[in-house]
């Protein structure tokens, strides 16, 4: 998750993509919107297929810790 980072004084503490104000959630949303990696990046350059692989993980690892929590 090394390219994925959280700082309260960047984009209110929304996880981004290091380095940027892109927020995890805009390149989930773009994804589940059925936008392609390569349309992504064509529309944010400065990000690489890495970091969209790295959004992708990092939801499915709160995903997982989500339901880890949840009481049976």
């Amino acid at each position: 998750m090394n390219r994925i980072s959280v700082d309260p004084k960047i984009s209110h503490g929304k996880p981004c993509i290091k380095g940027t104000r892109i927020p995890v959630h805009l390149i989930l949303d773009l994804l589940g919107a059925d936008e392609t990696f390569e349309n992504i990046l064509k529309a944010y350059p400065h990000i690489t297929r890495e970091d969209i692989l790295a959004c992708i993980r990092y939801e499915a690892a709160l995903a997982i810790e989500k339901t880890s929590l949840r009481p049976n």
